[in-house]
């Protein structure tokens, strides 16, 4: 958890891209203009959002989710954000842990 900022925690109930961006927005206090669309996240955790914001992403593995048609997009816009964003912390927890 992120006590001094925002945190999400997806996990197997985040199967479809819909359900993930729907509990991002809900757990991170998007704004409401927010499109629950791939740029419109991207553009909410680069711009609008203050920080520090911590997402896992339980029981995950990388390999299978950059694979998945659903949520492989999601993953990379998540990356790319955390790229461009010091203080977003993105943690991929694998099965298991």
């Amino acid at each position: 958890m992120n006590p001094s900022g925002r945190s999400c925690r997806l996990d197997g109930r985040s199967r479809t891209r819909r359900a993930a961006l729907a509990r991002l927005a809900r757990e991170l206090g998007f704004p409401a203009h927010f499109g629950h669309n791939l740029d419109a996240l991207y553009d909410v955790l680069t711009g609008d959002l203050p920080g520090p914001i911590e997402i896992v992403w339980a029981g995950a593995d990388r390999t299978e989710l950059a694979s998945d048609p659903e949520l492989g997009p999601l993953l990379r816009t998540l990356e790319a954000a955390a790229r461009e964003r010091p203080d977003l912390r993105l943690v991929l927890v694998g099965r298991g842990r």
